[in-house]
């Protein structure tokens, strides 16, 4: 029995799933963040290894026919050519009890991809990631891609948890001033951070070395604030679904043509403050030849998936 590994890897964690050619599943691994571009080719390579390993793990010695990668921030060739490095390193590990008996059947590709063939099962429709950052998505019945952001934290990224999160936080401190509405966000965050002012804000952002990760953590402040009725987050909150939105857009009418299934897939669709619904009922009244789905597989599915039609 041959099998193939579809491995899911972001700015926070990396899904291995162990699949066979009948698309039965026989190991799941996870482990820490694998964007060679944050963290650094060695270290992503070292959360790959292990998200196999753990995958593995049950199997013993197994035969690898193929693998796909699908990965935060592969979407130039200059990135496949080092994660291209990352997995000869892989293949070559005494670590893995794996035998590559088909080492070139490799795919890499960006983690949209992966996200858009896991959550509707095929290659065909549109994905919506909206989690610590943002990318849409999609690809036609005739192979025509489109993609729309996915450019990080400082060049996009709109919609995102992070954006999301410093509106909040450029809000509170705005509310402080008094340059704009008050808002209880400047508790909310005291409240959520142990801070006795939240000029003490400042040191948490700058000081204490915070990150993408640890920012977009903050989201669910701004989240719970909306629910509560806070003006100035439901604005936060609106403005975050209408980038969604505007993105989206733009990818449906490049893509002009047959019905589609979008995806949604991302942290920020967990909000309680209907952001799902919001975006649903935005993109159901521009068009009528597309519907917004849940996912029915995780990214790392998908990425198996797209391994086997490699063997096709």
């Amino acid at each position: 029995m041959y099998y193939v590994l579809g491995i899911d890897g972001g700015g926070t964690k990396t899904i291995c799933v162990l699949m066979n050619a009948e698309k039965q599943i026989f190991g799941r691994g996870e482990a820490g963040a694998s964007n060679y571009q944050s963290i650094g080719a060695n270290t992503a390579l070292k959360s790959i290894e292990s998200a196999i390993k753990a995958a593995i793990e049950e199997t013993g010695k197994i035969q690898v026919k193929a693998v796909c990668l699908g990965l935060a921030g592969a979407g130039r060739s200059k990135d496949i050519e080092v994660i291209q490095g990352i997995v000869r390193d892989l293949q070559q590990s005494s670590n893995l009890a794996i035998e590559w008996i088909s080492p070139n059947n490799i795919i890499i590709c960006h983690d949209a991809l992966t996200a858009l063939v896991g959550g509707i099962g095929n290659d065909v429709g549109i994905v919506v990631a909206a989690g610590t950052g943002t990318i849409v998505f999609g690809r036609n019945q005739q192979g025509q891609t489109k993609r729309v952001g996915g450019w990080g934290y400082i060049l996009g990224d709109e919609g995102s948890a992070y954006n999301i999160a410093v509106a909040g936080m450029k809000a509170a401190m705005r509310g402080y001033d008094g340059r704009e509405l008050s808002t209880c966000l400047v508790e909310d965050f005291k409240h959520q951070l142990g801070l006795e002012s939240i000029e003490d804000l400042i040191e948490v952002v700058y000081r204490r070395g915070w990150g993408v990760r640890e920012i977009a953590g903050l989201a669910p402040v701004i989240d719970n604030a909306a629910v509560n009725g806070d003006e100035v987050a439901q604005r936060i909150i609106d403005e975050g679904v209408q980038e969604l939105v505007k993105a989206t857009r733009v990818v449906v009418e490049d893509l002009a043509g047959d019905d589609f299934e979008i995806v949604t897939v991302g942290s920020v669709w967990r909000a309680k403050s209907n952001i799902r619904e919001k975006f649903m009922a935005s993109i159901s009244a521009e068009f009528s030849n597309v519907r917004v789905i849940l996912p029915r597989y995780e990214p790392a599915y998908g990425a198996c998936l797209l391994a086997l039609k490699q063997l096709e």
